[in-house]
């Protein structure tokens, strides 16, 4: 919610100005100068983009506003998965995994955490790990490895749309300054007007520069920004599940290997020790 109200302040503080130093609204209504803006920009976006871009940049404005994925509460529930994980490795081995993560969407032990299980990523990332750790792999580096490039590589898709974002951003300043000569043109097509007819033709030229800067400093930019924050903060919970498998991977207890993945949250989402272990001691025997 954040978002809207920074695009809410912004939009009244340069109205509000404008106005108060007896500005005219109606001025600043030149729909044709709009289209060579927005228009253009978005023409551009789709020339730099990939379809699976375009996309994420259509549902960026919504993660924006919703900010990140997940809050303290989901962040108890992944550490309380990992520690059913790990002490079922413990007491049954990690064969007794199996079951769980060949049909984790069936899983009794995957469906005691609802925000986890109806994640596809995070089940999907948790269970080839796991599977890998039953198929023998017992070199902590070397799957590290593993998760860095698979955790790049997402990263690397979500990075693409903020960086169309900023690229749109960056690019709408000097689209304004096009449509401004644009209506330059134009006006000197009519130079033989009146002052009072010069003075609007002009007046709604300048539109064109006062849109592009406003767009891409007041909003375009700033939510570019806003998402690349909302994509690092939720690949968190991804650190967190990478951490967690790691020091477990390693021979760690379950609680110390929850104790890693704990650390690798951040300072304002991260339940303390003692909430997880409140929340770990209710947990039923994993079976």
């Amino acid at each position: 919610m954040l978002v809207i109200v920074g695009i809410i302040l912004v939009c009244v503080c340069v109205t509000g100005g404008y106005m108060a130093h007896g500005g005219h609204m109606g001025v600043l209504w030149q729909p044709f100068e709009f289209v060579i803006i927005f228009g253009a920009g978005i023409g551009a976006l789709i020339c730099s983009c990939s379809k699976a871009i375009l996309k994420g940049v259509g549902k960026s404005f919504g993660r924006i506003v919703k900010g990140p994925k997940y809050k303290k509460d989901d962040y108890i529930e992944l550490l309380c998965v990992l520690y059913q994980v790990f002490r079922l490795a413990k007491t049954k081995g990690n064969l007794g995994l199996e079951q769980h993560i060949e049909n984790p969407h069936e899983s009794t032990l995957f469906s005691q955490f609802p925000k986890f299980h109806g994640d596809h990523h995070a089940v999907e990332f948790t269970c080839d790990y796991l599977r890998l750790m039953v198929l023998g792999a017992d070199n902590p580096h070397e799957v590290e490895a593993l998760m860095d490039l698979e955790l790049e590589t997402h990263h690397h898709e979500e990075a693409a749309v903020g960086d169309a974002l900023v690229n749109l951003g960056e690019g709408l300043p000097a689209l304004g300054i096009v449509a401004a000569v644009l209506g330059v043109i134009h006006t000197m097509g009519s130079i033989a007007e009146p002052p009072e007819v010069l003075g609007k033709l002009i007046g709604a030229a300048l539109v064109g520069t006062f849109s592009g800067i406003l767009a891409s400093y007041g909003f375009v930019g700033p939510m570019a920004k806003a998402f690349n924050n909302v994509v690092a903060e939720d690949s968190k919970y991804m650190e967190c599940l990478k951490a967690g498998i790691l020091a477990h991977l390693s021979g760690s207890p379950p609680a110390v290997s929850v104790e890693f993945a704990r650390k690798a949250l951040l300072s304002h989402t991260r339940p303390t020790f003692y909430e997880v272990e409140s929340a770990a001691e209710e947990l039923p025997a994993p079976a």
